[in-house]
């Protein structure tokens, strides 16, 4: 019996990962039937089809809305944070953003950082720079924790363990834990809880991430389900929140429908067990909560795609994972597949602006464009149409200027001229006769590879007789009828 190989272990391209997932029946399963349970609770969550087209649009309109004053809107948040005693810091890049922190951890001489669930964190790859400096990042969140475990990267956005099943996760406990196996899904929770209670009480710093930053307010609302959220942003000393500059939103009344839109989209529930609101310190009358507050804001290509009023639709995304759970590519090949932190239609729009086209050439064209990820997007993202409009940076060459980071990954001199040929023949109409007049003549001659097409295909073969051929000879023995 062959030894299976982790997709997360191979260093090569989007498609040598694909057909290694594709060739994995037990990876397949535990995504299909995932996949279903979630597509079948988001449908009973939205039982009302108008209700849940004009609570889509309004999202839509809320996410548009900011985004058309980003820059004051990020400006109002820094000003009302300072007030409430929360430190702000800006980064470009990922390198930067892990500086600040480090920076952070360093001042208080921490040794120990508790993180709950944060694909910003994710983006700046921060429990391996933390731990090459000697600091020890301990993931909270279940699922982030069962994956940081055994050494993997999360699969999806939502549940970072989703390619696992229970009798996988029993075996990495029982390995790495020393526990007795089970299979019961509520003892696997709590010999994890088990585990991190006690990392909570000796964290010098909590990172968190955050859903939404209201600039109104000055306030960081963070949702979850296990409680590890409130735990690492309240227990330890220091809170560090990190995100993106597109999380911001005007006011709390904006947070109303997009909180309703997350967690129905997401989990198919009407809001999540805990909500958190975080506008500041702990304050000299308080008993709980962080003596400091840091926010740092990441940019890391977000710029990029603001520029851009296109692909600045892709700056909407609240994160819910909705699109992943619907679409077909991802369901059978799986998260770690993409090789990157955003798998997926989501990740197939925005891993450009971060890495650039170079780095994720194939990402735009791993789609069938069937259109299922833009239907269920709860703030309407039209993921094919700028699917489609990547694919054209994808091959346009340095002369016409390609508008996303790295364009032109695909751009190819060779093919660019076949087109160029087919363009002529089909638009010459003596040219096409002779092409005609020569493919039925010399059929045989036709190539058996014709390049990717015949990796899974029959080559063509043109007829004995062109249609055209045909059509004369039916209205000569007609007379013309």
């Amino acid at each position: 019996m062959s030894q299976r190989i982790p997709v997360t272990e191979l260093t090569s391209g989007f498609r040598d990962r694909a057909e290694v997932a594709l060739a994995d029946g037990q990876l397949r399963t535990n995504f299909r039937t995932a996949m279903d349970s979630l597509m079948k609770k988001r449908a009973d969550a939205f039982p009302d089809e108008e209700e849940r087209e004009g609570l889509r649009e309004l999202g839509n309109r809320i996410k548009a809305r900011a985004l058309s004053r980003l820059p004051d809107l990020l400006e109002q948040l820094e000003a009302k944070l300072t007030d409430n005693g929360v430190r702000v810091h800006w980064a470009e890049t990922t390198e930067q953003a892990n500086e600040i922190v480090h920076g952070i951890i360093q001042a208080r001489q921490g040794s120990q950082v508790v993180k709950g669930k944060s694909m910003v964190s994710e983006e700046m790859e921060m429990n391996d720079y933390l731990a090459e400096r000697g600091v020890e990042c301990l993931e909270s969140d279940m699922g982030e924790y069962i994956v940081q475990l055994d050494g993997e990267k999360p699969s999806h956005i939502i549940m970072p363990a989703i390619h696992k099943n229970r009798h996988q996760v029993a075996r990495l406990f029982h390995d790495k834990l020393g526990v007795e196996e089970t299979d019961d899904v509520n003892e696997l929770i709590q010999i994890g809880r088990r585990t991190l209670r006690r990392k909570f009480m000796e964290a010098d710093v909590g990172v968190s991430g955050v859903n939404f930053a209201i600039a109104e307010t000055g306030t960081l609302l963070l949702v979850e389900n296990e409680g590890n959220g409130r735990m690492s942003t309240t227990a330890p000393p220091v809170h560090i929140a990190v995100t993106g500059i597109e999380k911001v939103v005007e006011n709390l009344r904006d947070v109303v429908p997009l909180l309703s839109l997350l967690t129905r989209s997401a989990l198919g529930q009407p809001i999540t067990t805990y909500v958190n609101m975080i506008s500041g310190p702990r304050k000299a009358d308080e008993l709980d909560g962080p003596e400091e507050v840091h926010l740092v804001l990441l940019d890391n290509g977000r710029s990029g795609a603001f520029a851009d009023a296109q692909m600045r639709q892709t700056l909407n995304c609240i994160r819910c994972g909705a699109c992943m759970n619907h679409c077909p590519v991802y369901t059978r090949v799986g998260g770690h597949t993409y090789g990157e932190v955003y798998p997926g239609p989501i990740g197939k729009i925005i891993t450009p602006h971060m890495v650039g086209l170079h780095e994720v050439p194939d990402h735009p064209s791993a789609s069938s464009l069937c259109g299922a990820c833009g239907e269920v997007c709860p703030v309407k993202i039209p993921i094919p149409e700028l699917l489609q409009r990547l694919r054209q940076e994808n091959v346009k060459s340095p002369a016409e200027g390609p508008k996303v980071k790295d364009g032109g990954a695909k751009y190819s001199r060779k093919e660019r001229l076949i087109w160029r040929f087919w363009q002529t023949l089909n638009t010459s109409p003596g040219l096409y006769r002779l092409f005609l007049w020569g493919a039925t003549r010399f059929r045989k001659l036709t190539p058996k590879n014709v390049g990717p097409w015949t990796e899974n295909h029959t080559a063509p073969v043109p007829a004995k007789r062109s249609l055209h051929d045909l059509a004369r000879e039916h209205l000569a023995r007609n007379g013309g009828q």
